[in-house]
């Protein structure tokens, strides 16, 4: 089977194919040690990340829907909220909460957005910002993470 044509902010994601670890800075000041490895999976049509923030592991799908990225998150927060790329432009990738998610910042706790600025991915770096809503209150968090394979 060949590999689908991928839109190009799946294209961009792909180049994370590997394993990352780096800090996570939270807004509220606590820095953790964070590890990713990304896997495609399903004939290059699928891409798996496992994720541990602190000792913590979650679970997140990146595919291509209708010619658009869909992103599922399996957070630690007890959601799993979807997102799609808001923009791609080389380099960058923003994810937003796809607007039917049902998840509401009064009652439940999410991650809200991502962004994967891959302007330095050829040089092994890469920088994750996310924001998340818990407990009603907005966070957010910037990792700088470095490929190790």
């Amino acid at each position: 089977m060949a590999l689908a044509d991928h839109h190009s902010a799946f294209d961009q994601m792909k180049q994370m194919a590997g394993s990352w670890e780096g800090t996570l800075t939270h807004s509220t000041g606590e820095v953790v040690e964070t590890r990713s490895n990304f896997r495609l999976i399903s004939d290059g049509n699928t891409m798996v990340e496992n994720l541990i923030e602190d000792g913590v592991e979650t679970l997140t799908t990146y595919s291509e829907q209708d010619g658009a990225l869909k992103v599922t998150h399996y957070c630690s927060l007890g959601t799993e909220p979807e997102f799609k790329a808001a923009s791609n432009t080389a380099g960058s990738v923003d994810l937003l909460l796809v607007a039917d998610s049902g998840l509401h910042a009064k009652h439940h706790n999410f991650v809200a957005s991502m962004n994967y600025d891959l302007s330095n991915i050829a040089a092994g770096s890469v920088v994750v910002s996310n924001t998340a809503m818990n407990g009603g209150t907005l966070e957010s968090g910037r990792a700088v993470i470095r490929r190790v394979k």
